[in-house]
């Protein structure tokens, strides 16, 4: 067991990640991804970042379990579903400037929409294809926070309900997600998979991240949740155009 500032930086980075995610149900895996990237390997992050996100969300769902709204995680799970077949029979993967173009742009256009042609995950066509773009990006890009949020900017439901079911959906993506990445980082070698002790310790902050998260949760008031949800995807949505345009060299 050998603690350094990486090590740090993680640990810290699983506990501030995870009370923003309990607080808006988005934002924190975004910044996990982006923090683990830079760490470590590739493999490792994806995996650290999938067992983090799983636990969190996990935790999260169960705090607000009688807000989950069964019906649209049964409209996403035909989705995902779809998505998994479609990934599975064509060998079709975008480079990384091209996702992370997408990931900035989708905010904007669900932004820009009239209100009667919104994406409103409530509307079960709209919750399939929801399931389908979340599992595409989220094995494509390693995150698929940023496009399930889009779908819930105009639904009417209280901030408790968003914040459950946004779980609930995430939870199964980051099952999917650790374990194909984690087949492929145990193929590689065992050394590029994360210590033991550092994953109790990161989901042991994770569960604490979480709990503060969902005290301020219950403080604010749904419209401030959604003014601020709202700006804060259109804020990433900025950042991700303007990491694809340095990538591309422009």
């Amino acid at each position: 067991m050998v603690i350094n500032i990486i090590t740090v930086i993680v640990i810290l980075a699983s506990l501030i990640t995870a009370f923003l995610s309990s607080i808006f149900g988005m934002l924190g895996g975004l910044i996990l991804m982006g923090i683990l990237v830079s760490l470590m390997k590739v493999g490792q992050a994806m995996v650290l970042h999938g067992l983090i996100q799983m636990t969190s969300n996990g935790y999260r769902a169960w705090l607000n379990r009688k807000d989950i709204n069964w019906k649209i995680i049964g409209t996403l799970s035909i989705g995902n579903i779809l998505a998994l077949a479609i990934l599975f029979f064509i060998a079709f993967e975008p480079d990384r400037i091209t996702v992370l173009l997408a990931l900035g742009i989708l905010p904007y256009i669900a932004w820009a929409m009239p209100s009667n042609f919104a994406f409103d995950v409530t509307k079960t066509p709209v919750g399939i294809l929801a399931g389908i773009v979340v599992v595409g990006t989220n094995l494509l890009a390693g995150v698929g926070g940023p496009v399930l949020d889009i779908f819930f900017q105009r639904v009417e439901m209280t901030r408790h309900q968003v914040v459950a079911t946004k779980a609930v959906a995430q939870f199964f993506g980051h099952i999917s997600k650790v374990i194909f990445f984690g087949g492929l980082v145990m193929s590689s070698s065992s050394e590029n998979w994360p210590e033991l002790w550092l994953l109790v310790i990161v989901i042991g902050t994770s569960l604490v991240g979480t709990t503060f998260g969902k005290k301020v949760l219950d403080k604010i008031n749904d419209r401030t949740f959604f003014t601020w949800t709202q700006a804060i995807m259109l804020s990433v949505g900025a950042v991700l155009i303007v990491r694809a345009i340095y990538l591309s060299g422009l």
